[in-house]
């Protein structure tokens, strides 16, 4: 049975396989029993890296090891390797957590926060800034710079941006709200997000406003973050987004946007045809 590569790399994204796993994998699949020479031999794997992969896939949960001579193995069923991959995962992911949580407090942390401040002193602020790739690391860093917010947060987003924000920023926009923060969200309210948007005005002040199209967070007047691409013609992968902590232009973005604020309809007021 000949797999076809777009399945083979899909696979390997998914359940986070390398190129030799993914075809060991799927020549099991192929056969429901059978020996790591022929599995070597249908998958195209050398024969020295066949039974170390097998070894990996028994161990994650992939296949099963047949009892007897000579030496087999058995795959389960797709629908069972997606369960036992979730549990994997979830299993993993707690693990991480709380190693990442034992570090609070702790001596190690205490030695990174001191290398931090010690190496921030040789730095000027407006050096403070960088590019980033990828919507995923772009929103991490949004939630960071919420999360450090102690006075004014305000964000300019697309009709779909409202969404994703909502979804990623939600909890810390929340406990920035109950820290005194005021939060004003400006993007295009339709009929598809007029949901998000209510949700967004629990715990900020949202208008609406159809142009310019942009995408932007200014927070305590200082730092910006501003992504470059349009958000309806670019792959999740590759949005690109620029950070700068510079109180000159953040400050002054946002003494233009006031004018653009001033002239927005408030949520309330938004009629949806």
């Amino acid at each position: 049975m000949i797999v076809k590569e777009e399945l083979l790399s899909q696979l390997r994204r998914i359940f986070n396989l390398n190129l030799y796993e993914v075809r060991i994998w799927t020549a099991l699949l192929s056969r429901g029993v059978s020996t790591a020479g022929e599995l070597s031999d249908i998958g195209n794997v050398p024969r020295s890296r066949t039974y170390d992969i097998l070894e990996s896939l028994e161990k994650r949960g992939f296949i099963i090891l047949k009892l007897g001579k000579p030496i087999k193995f058995i795959a389960l069923k797709p629908v069972e390797v997606v369960e036992r991959s979730k549990k994997n995962v979830h299993r993993d992911a707690k693990d991480r957590v709380d190693r990442l949580e034992k570090l609070k407090g702790t001596d190690m942390l205490k030695e990174l926060s001191t290398l931090y401040q010690q190496g921030i002193k040789y730095v000027e602020p407006s050096d403070f800034s960088g590019a980033l790739r990828g919507r995923y690391n772009l929103y991490n860093h949004l939630d960071s710079l919420v999360r450090q917010a102690e006075d004014t947060i305000t964000i300019v987003t697309t009709e779909e941006g409202l969404d994703r924000k909502l979804e990623a920023l939600k909890a810390s926009l929340q406990k920035a709200k109950k820290r005194g923060v005021k939060i004003r969200v400006a993007a295009p309210i339709t009929k598809k997000n007029i949901k998000i948007a209510k949700d967004f005005a629990k715990f900020a002040e949202v208008r609406h406003f159809n142009s310019p199209r942009s995408r932007f967070t200014i927070i305590d007047g200082r730092q910006l973050m501003f992504m470059v691409l349009d958000d309806t013609k670019v792959h999740p992968n590759y949005d690109v987004g620029v950070w700068l902590n510079t109180d000159f232009f953040s400050s002054a973005l946002e003494r233009m946007f006031e004018n653009t604020w001033k002239t927005a309809t408030p949520l309330s007021k938004v009629a949806l045809k």
